[in-house]
Protein backbone atom coordinates (compact mmCIF):
# COMPACT_ATOMS: atom_id res chain seq x y z
CA UNK A 1 0.00 0.00 0.00
CA UNK A 2 1.00 3.62 -0.47
CA UNK A 3 0.34 6.42 2.00
CA UNK A 4 0.79 10.16 1.52
CA UNK A 5 0.72 12.24 4.68
CA UNK A 6 1.17 15.94 5.20
CA UNK A 7 4.07 15.79 7.62
CA UNK A 8 7.50 17.27 7.17
CA UNK A 9 10.64 15.53 5.90
CA UNK A 10 9.93 11.82 5.25
CA UNK A 11 6.27 12.37 6.14
CA UNK A 12 5.77 14.57 3.09
CA UNK A 13 6.93 11.83 0.70
CA UNK A 14 4.62 9.06 -0.48
CA UNK A 15 5.62 5.87 1.31
CA UNK A 16 5.13 2.25 0.33
CA UNK A 17 4.42 -0.42 2.94
CA UNK A 18 3.83 -4.15 2.84
CA UNK A 19 0.20 -5.08 3.46
CA UNK A 20 -0.65 -4.79 7.14
CA UNK A 21 2.48 -2.79 8.12
CA UNK A 22 0.75 0.60 8.28
CA UNK A 23 -2.36 1.30 10.30
CA UNK A 24 -4.77 3.62 8.51
CA UNK A 25 -6.49 6.36 10.48
CA UNK A 26 -10.22 7.03 10.47
CA UNK A 27 -9.70 10.15 8.33
CA UNK A 28 -7.42 8.56 5.72
CA UNK A 29 -8.89 8.68 2.21
CA UNK A 30 -8.37 6.00 -0.43
CA UNK A 31 -7.57 7.78 -3.70
CA UNK A 32 -7.22 4.70 -5.87
CA UNK A 33 -4.78 1.91 -6.62
CA UNK A 34 -1.30 1.67 -8.11
CA UNK A 35 -0.41 -1.75 -9.48
CA UNK A 36 -3.06 -3.32 -7.28
CA UNK A 37 -1.83 -1.56 -4.13
CA UNK A 38 -4.15 0.92 -2.42
CA UNK A 39 -3.06 4.57 -2.37
CA UNK A 40 -4.23 6.52 0.69
CA UNK A 41 -3.82 10.09 1.85
CA UNK A 42 -4.14 11.54 5.32
CA UNK A 43 -7.44 13.39 5.78
CA UNK A 44 -5.84 16.75 6.58
CA UNK A 45 -3.62 16.51 3.49
CA UNK A 46 -6.62 15.51 1.37
CA UNK A 47 -8.46 18.68 2.42
CA UNK A 48 -5.57 20.70 0.97
CA UNK A 49 -4.97 18.60 -2.17
CA UNK A 50 -8.47 17.49 -3.16
CA UNK A 51 -8.45 19.85 -6.16
CA UNK A 52 -5.21 18.56 -7.66
CA UNK A 53 -4.29 15.85 -10.15
CA UNK A 54 -1.63 13.66 -8.56
CA UNK A 55 1.01 11.57 -10.30
CA UNK A 56 3.09 9.03 -8.39
CA UNK A 57 6.61 8.96 -9.84
CA UNK A 58 9.82 7.05 -9.11
CA UNK A 59 13.12 8.94 -9.23
CA UNK A 60 16.73 8.22 -8.31
CA UNK A 61 17.65 9.25 -4.81
CA UNK A 62 17.45 8.29 -1.17
CA UNK A 63 14.07 6.87 -0.23
CA UNK A 64 12.15 7.64 2.94
CA UNK A 65 13.45 5.77 5.99
CA UNK A 66 10.41 3.56 6.56
CA UNK A 67 9.34 3.06 2.94
CA UNK A 68 10.05 -0.20 1.10
CA UNK A 69 12.11 1.48 -1.63
CA UNK A 70 14.62 3.00 0.85
CA UNK A 71 17.50 0.54 0.20
CA UNK A 72 16.98 0.51 -3.59
CA UNK A 73 18.53 3.91 -4.47
CA UNK A 74 15.16 5.24 -5.63
CA UNK A 75 12.35 7.16 -4.01
CA UNK A 76 8.71 7.87 -4.63
CA UNK A 77 7.67 11.40 -5.48
CA UNK A 78 4.26 13.05 -5.90
CA UNK A 79 3.81 15.50 -8.74
CA UNK A 80 0.70 17.65 -8.61
CA UNK A 81 -1.22 19.99 -10.87
CA UNK A 82 -4.14 22.14 -9.74
CA UNK A 83 -7.34 21.07 -11.51
CA UNK A 84 -9.02 23.59 -13.75
CA UNK A 85 -12.36 24.63 -12.29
Amino acid sequence: MFHQSGGCCDGSAPMCFAAGEFKLGQRDVKLGEVGGAGFYMGGDQYELWQHTDLTLDVVKGRGAGFSLEAPEGIRFLIRSDVCAV
